[in-house]
């Protein structure tokens, strides 16, 4: 298992490092059409990343983040309220969010469709959900899924279309950049 409560300096420091602009370009045109009051729960928000360049695009919104690793979240940005949890089992009420922001994380979840249900349920109705993660049909999005396995991690890698089949297959319409080897899924309810 990657040690990811003892790696929070080494993602805050240079997590931000990796993400195209292009792709943080999309994050504002996705937060955009909300409202602000609206509120975000970032899933698998390890130091806030995702978060951060949210609040760049709108510093108005309330941002909420959660992730299992709390050497991660001590790194995460003091407007980010943190909650130690999973993906699986989200500690909010029912439509509780208007929007889900997910970077780099879905693949690590142990149980990746009983997060959706979650995501689902804690979403409000129109709910927006953004993810980004590495495209494991390109080379370096297969040589970082075989990476991931060796260390022990869950892996659950998904093809783009693969991952837009599934969440429309739970009600969301759904649109998909490409990146390179990454993607970015926008999706609504």
């Amino acid at each position: 298992m990657i040690p990811f409560n003892h790696l929070g300096f080494f993602f805050k420091n240079f997590g931000s490092l990796i993400y195209p602009k292009k792709v943080l370009e999309e994050l504002c045109q996705f937060l955009k059409p909300l409202s602000n009051q609206a509120s975000v729960l970032d899933v698998g928000a390890g130091t806030g990343m995702m978060s951060e360049f949210a609040h760049r695009c709108n510093s108005e919104l309330k941002y909420v983040a959660i992730d299992p690793a709390e050497g991660m979240l001590k790194f995460a940005p003091e407007y980010l309220e943190t909650h130690i949890a999973t993906a699986e089992a989200l500690p909010f009420e029912d439509k509780s969010f208007d929007a889900v922001l997910m970077g780099e994380s879905l693949h690590h979840l142990r149980d990746p469709e009983l997060a959706l249900k979650e995501i689902i349920r804690v979403l409000k109705k129109n709910g927006k959900l953004f993810i980004y993660d590495f495209d494991v049909s390109t080379f370096r999005g297969n040589a970082i899924y075989k990476m991931e396995k060796l260390l022990g991690e869950p892996a659950h890698f998904y093809e783009p279309y693969d991952l837009k089949n599934m969440l429309e297959g739970y009600g969301f319409s759904v649109e998909v950049s490409h990146y390179k080897w990454r993607y970015v899924v926008r999706a609504s309810l």
